[in-house]
């Protein structure tokens, strides 16, 4: 895993050297959002535009590693490392991949989000699948509910469906670029369907376990 946290630490570089080589040439107002339609339609200084991705690449890429080391059950991230940091890269290359946009736009290359967004989103969702698939039990890291919290079973059965889920939600993002002018909607609303089937089916579970009526 030395080869991925060297390439986290690479993501953050180019980064960051990305951001200070496009400064100068970049005009004072940069692009910082877009709509559903995939035009620009908020805008930000340039230190603040430029900025705000490598600060907050570098914050979460921190936070991401000092998770393991103040969870009381830091013991379960050693059977799912390798994808716990796996994602971090990819967050990294994720915001990379955003950076690289603003400035490309910025600078008159203005290739639509509506285009990238639907890979990005369904890259990240597909590999966020396998996480939960093998994700232990965590105070921060997967799909956490009172009753996924309360029951290793439960954990472990609403990981599996959540992780086939995601992997679905992934390929539905991507099938955004056949309908650009609806792509936002590829992405969230069957990611939204599955956060809130996830959080329903464990408590269905749980409830099954304990052997209790489920209340409507």
């Amino acid at each position: 895993m030395k080869l991925v946290r060297y390439a986290i630490f690479a993501g953050l570089i180019i980064t960051f050297i990305i951001t200070f080589a496009f400064y100068q040439p970049l005009p004072d107002r940069i692009v910082s959002h877009w709509n559903a339609a995939g035009q620009a339609d908020g805008y930000m200084s340039k230190i603040l535009g430029l900025g705000l991705i490598p600060l907050i690449m570098a914050s979460c890429v921190a936070l991401f590693a000092m998770i393991p080391r103040i969870d009381p059950l830091k013991q379960n991230y050693e059977k799912f490392r390798n994808y716990y940091e796996g994602f971090i890269l990819l967050f990294v290359l994720y915001l990379l991949a955003i950076q690289v946009q603003i400035i490309l736009w910025s600078i008159g290359y203005q290739i639509s989000p509506n285009r990238t967004f639907p890979v990005l989103f369904g890259i990240l969702f597909i590999y966020l699948g396998f996480l939960l698939e093998h994700a232990e039990q965590n105070w921060f890291v997967g799909i956490r509910t009172p009753w996924t919290m309360s029951s290793t079973t439960v954990w472990k059965k609403t990981h599996e469906v959540g992780g086939k889920l995601f992997k679905i939600a992934g390929i539905i993002a991507f099938a955004g670029l056949l309908f650009q002018n609806f792509a936002i909607w590829f992405i969230l609303v069957p990611v939204l369907t599955v956060a809130v089937f996830s959080v329903v089916y464990s408590y269905i579970e749980f409830k099954k376990e304990v052997k209790s009526p489920i209340i409507v």
